[in-house]
């Protein structure tokens, strides 16, 4: 294919195609990087427009599995229900690119996506969006703006911008940056630690004892300091910057003549705004202490009636939306006036207060743990189910080489009563998939599990403003509830802001009201030293640097007030010790492995078999971890291992036949007795053998765990042929 444009790039290239495919959709752009392809469309339906300021966008994202040479898995063998993945960078590509369009843009709108070949050190999702982006500049839509996307790595601590998926692979940080070449719009992070394997014999009743398989044994907290993140950023917003003045130089050639549109901008009725501002002020601000949504709906919805029957000109149906609209403007004035004004919010806090918490754990007795946290009019329950290996979730990604596990999971769910809505629980939302992953990249750098696999579920009860930040701290009060190993206390808090010219404010744990009616949502988790996960979204323009250091180091503040509760909560914890899976890790002498094994794995399997656990043993360095449903099978297996390794080693006897020897009755079958001779070796007495008369039943003659004495008749293989002596 010939190429029209090619777009030099740090570390990268990307090649542009824009007139040869796909030619009937709005705008459309082929690009091509390494040896990636990806098609991406706009396509806009001019028979329907939405008013109400509302932006009809649909982005979807799709990989082929033919783009890696790969059939898809399962019974159907074609692409069905889209990934995490693909989902996840469809919400990026969305909230990258829905600030672009122009007020009152209300034609259903569908970007489309699709990746066409792949090389496997490609950013999938920075391509994606800087794709979508080349399609939407150059189509006929009246958009003169391009949006792209800057990853940063940090590798053995040198920082890499747009590195490759290897690099990124070994990566402790994965920002994700997008804006255009004036404005930061979006980012993502993560700050996670490196992980160290080993050889280690791991053991369970379904598996073969023999097989070695590598186990994660470290896995360590690195979280990045506000400092340090700040840096980056500075770095990574000037290549970001001058990418978009490439991209816009690049493309402007190939743009469409703009299409003649009609744009239905919300037109707010000036005249009802004056009235209400100046006859009912008081009541908006009633309403607006009307702190749950529902609640503040309620008054709002009666103070319209109220009007209403005064103002009888403005009762018919028309009229009465134009008069919620005005009630609305009016009601967000007042919340931002008195924020930038008198710096207190309508719920009478500080802007750097924090909402009452109140933490509960293990309020589910069945469950292996549960925390209910609550913040202010936030309330998540929050519960942890541990299983083994086989209980991590499959997944094979587009650029994997097989099936990967996932052993530790969040799943966020927000049912509609937890806001007051009568709507039924249907399936997983974008929006739920995107809160869990955020919180799963919260706490995944804290985690030790050490083989096992964890699935935490956040179930929202109650939401009035940052849930998913709830769901990261009563996510940490469950794992500790379940006393899995972290490396550091982790917490969540959502920033906001409201700005009005060169005045600005920034709150600290923003409520429903205030994320609705402000200008950035700002979600920041971490430590009390740095940072594991953040994700902004700014509504308006962008963010200078300096505004951004100070909300990070407000969110910093307000993060160690709730981690100081937390830490109190967690002193008061009472396990669910009925239930609770445990784990035991103590030493041995690696010498005494072979014993404790057993022939053909025999002794290991009899200790799982009895005490219902799992068992994982270093071959070199002799660690043993031993996992049951309960703390009582868990102690008695470490106790039987302790036993084996506390007996004195018998050397091993050179039998010859006819020699005779004392044996202690093991394991009577219908054939015969299994005799342990001195040294531990079994051998068998047969039925025959047992008795100088002819028996029936062997169990007539012998009892298991008597002494007898025998004779060595025979050996045939390795096994002992015995008789009575």
């Amino acid at each position: 294919m010939k190429y029209d444009v090619s777009v030099e790039l740090l570390n990268r290239k990307e090649e542009y195609n824009f007139g040869d495919v796909a030619k009937q959709a709005n705008g459309s752009a082929w690009i091509k990087s390494g040896d990636t392809v990806i098609l991406a469309t706009v396509v806009i339906d001019e028979t329907e427009i939405v008013k109400d300021d509302f932006l009809p966008l649909t982005v979807q994202y799709i990989e082929k599995s033919y783009a890696a040479g790969k059939i898809p898995g399962g019974f159907f063998k074609r692409e069905t229900k889209p990934s995490d993945f693909e989902t996840l960078t469809s919400r990026i590509v969305d909230r990258s690119l829905r600030p672009l369009f122009p007020k009152g843009f209300g034609y259903p709108t569908q970007i489309t996506i699709m990746v066409f070949s792949v090389d496997k050190e490609s950013d999938l999702q920075v391509l994606a969006l800087n794709a979508a982006s080349a399609a939407l500049y150059i189509s006929d839509i009246d958009i003169n703006t391009s949006v792209s996307a800057v990853r940063a790595a940090k590798v053995d601590g040198e920082l890499i911008l747009n590195p490759t998926q290897s690099q990124l692979n070994s990566s402790t940080l994965d920002l994700y940056l997008s804006g255009t070449k004036d404005d930061l719009l979006m980012i993502e992070m993560r700050s996670f630690g490196g992980e160290e394997f080993d050889n280690t014999l791991m053991v369970d009743p379904l598996m073969d004892p023999t097989m070695s398989v590598p186990v994660l044994v470290n896995h360590t907290s690195n979280a990045m300091n506000e400092d340090e993140l700040i840096k980056i950023f500075e770095q990574t917003e000037i290549v970001l910057f001058e990418s978009n003045a490439k991209y816009e130089d690049s493309f402007r050639a190939f743009k469409k003549d703009t299409l003649t549109v009609e744009y239905k901008a919300h037109v707010i009725n000036e005249e009802m705004v004056a009235f209400v501002r100046e006859n009912h002020l008081s009541d908006i601000k009633a309403a607006m202490n009307q702190m749950a949504k529902s609640e503040r709906s309620t008054a709002l919805r009666q103070l319209r009636k109220n009007i209403i029957t005064t103002k009888v000109e403005w009762a018919d149906v028309e009229q009465e939306v134009a008069l919620k609209d005005a009630i609305e403007k009016v009601k967000k004035e007042q919340v931002r006036s008195q924020i930038l004004n008198e710096r207190v919010r309508a719920d009478g806090r500080t802007l750097t207060q924090i909402r009452p918490i109140s933490i509960s754990t293990n309020v589910l007795p069945a469950a292996h743990s549960s925390c209910l946290f609550t913040r202010g009019q936030t309330q998540a329950l929050v519960v942890l189910t541990m299983g083994g290996p086989k209980d991590a979730q499959m997944y094979e990604a587009l650029t994997d080489e097989g099936t990967q596990n996932e052993n530790f999971m969040v799943h966020y769910n927000f049912p509609g009563f937890s806001v007051g809505e009568a709507s039924p629980v249907m399936g997983t939302k974008r929006r739920e998939l995107g809160h869990g992953n955020l919180a799963k990249r919260a706490l995944e750098p804290i985690v030790n599990l050490d083989g096992q696999t964890v699935r935490l579920v956040s179930e929202i009860l109650e939401s009035n403003g940052s849930s998913s930040m709830a769901t990261v701290c009563g996510g940490y009060m469950a794992l500790r509830a379940a006393e899995i190993e972290t490396s550091d206390t982790v917490a969540g808090i959502a920033m906001g802001m409201v700005s009005e010219g060169d005045k600005y404010a920034i709150l600290s744990d923003i409520m429903g009201l205030e994320d609705h009616d402000g200008d950035m949502d700002f979600k920041v988790t971490g430590s009390k030293d740095g940072i594991t996960a953040m994700q902004m979204d700014i509504k308006l323009g962008g963010i200078s640097l300096d505004v951004l250091k100070e909300a990070l180091y407000q969110a910093k503040e307000g993060r160690s007030h709730i981690i100081d509760i937390m830490l109190e909560a967690e002193q008061k914890i009472e396990f669910n010790d009925g239930v609770l899976p445990s784990t035991d890790f103590f030493h041995i002498d690696p010498s005494f492995i072979g014993e404790i094994i057993g022939q053909a794995g025999k002794t290991i399997r009899e200790i799982i078999e009895k005490f219902e656990v799992a068992i994982d043993i270093d071959k070199k360095e002799g660690k043993v971890k031993v996992t049951g449903k309960n703390k009582t099978g868990v102690a008695g297996a470490r106790e039987h291992i302790e036993g084996i390794v506390n007996t004195p080693k018998v050397a091993k006897i050179k039998y010859e036949v006819g020699d005779k020897y004392p044996g202690i009755v093991k394991k009577i079958v219908d054939f015969g007795a299994f005799i342990e001779l001195p040294d531990g070796t079994d051998g068998l007495l047969h039925i025959s053998k047992v008795s100088d008369q002819r028996v029936e039943k062997v169990s007539d003659v012998l009892s298991e765990g008597e002494e007898i004495s025998v004779e060595i008749l025979e050996f045939k293989g390795n096994k002992i042929s015995l008789g009575r002596a």
